[in-house]
């Protein structure tokens, strides 16, 4: 098996971890915050590996202006507005389903914005997603009490704006960051992202965290797991192929988190979550075989 073929599943597997380590890190940590410290930590390893190597930096001002703003839509506005949307109130399951309609916004915005074109395969694939996704997830929201997500609406619109954040940084990187060396590129993202989140820290929470076993976890993967492989892989797919192809991938994450949490937390495995799952798995092929 070569390394294109390994590098969507290593992906999905190490990116729905974050919705694990969410759920170690809440009860000890403000959200923001706990981010703003994964965004230093992550670009401070990303600085020293750049200077270890000699990696090369963006030559413009206006390639760091767009490392930065991409780090900006893709760190600081989406996963703080789900971490903060999840902490003030919005279920997971009904946060994975926003996050997960972004392979369908992005498919449809690709065409207009860098110019892709999908095959009817591609198309069937991500309806093919959405319908899995929503086969797995749905049932879990119809049985949600409607106060408890009528008490949510400014969180839901939040975790709802994170969405469509990622979806523009997904595709303003494939739009104006193609070129360069992406090391440089992400160091630049985490310093735009931890810019952007310290005063919203400042402004909207305490600077809670209680440095125990669970956080010192939580944080160290978030920074060489999730923060530097998984991005890496992110910003690797996206230049390697269709923009669109590497975002239907995310379908792949509630149901792989639903069967991490079944493993490590003992959390129910209903039936519509196995078909969902499979169902969304015959999309993501669809949508990414060559």
């Amino acid at each position: 098996m070569t390394i294109e073929r390994l590098v969507p599943a290593l992906f999905v597997l190490l990116w729905s971890t974050g919705w694990i380590v969410a759920r170690y890190a809440a009860p000890h940590a403000d959200p923001l915050f706990f981010l703003s410290l994964r965004y230093a930590f992550a670009g401070l390893v990303f600085l020293v590996f750049c200077v270890i190597v000699r990696a090369n930096w963006p030559r413009t001002r206006a390639e760091w202006g767009h490392a930065a703003l991409s780090g900006v839509l893709l760190h600081a506005i989406y996963l703080g507005g789900v971490w903060w949307a999840i902490a003030h109130g919005v279920p997971t399951a009904l946060s994975g389903l926003i996050a997960a309609l972004q392979p369908l916004l992005t498919a449809l915005s690709a065409p207009f914005i860098v110019g892709e074109r999908l095959s009817s395969g591609q198309r069937l694939g991500i309806v093919l997603g959405l319908v899995g996704l929503l086969i797995a997830i749905v049932p879990n929201i119809a049985a949600l009490d409607p106060a408890e997500v009528g008490a949510a609406i400014v969180p839901l619109i939040v975790n709802v704006v994170a969405m469509f954040s990622v979806t523009a940084g997904t595709l303003y990187q494939k739009r104006y960051l193609q070129t360069g060396d992406l090391r440089t590129i992400a160091t630049l993202q985490y310093l735009g992202a931890f810019v952007v989140t310290v005063p919203a820290v400042l402004l909207l929470e305490d600077m809670r965290i209680v440095w125990n076993f669970e956080v010192w976890v939580a944080l160290l993967w978030s920074v060489f797991g999730l923060s530097a492989l998984a991005i890496a892989l992110l910003l690797y797919l996206i230049r390697r192929g269709q923009v669109s192809r590497a975002a239907s991938l995310i379908y792949l994450v509630p149901p792989t988190v639903a069967v991490q949490a079944f493993l490590y937390f003992g959390e129910d495995l209903p039936l519509p979550m196995i078909v969902g799952t499979v169902v969304v798995a015959i999309g993501v092929y669809l949508t990414n075989r060559k």
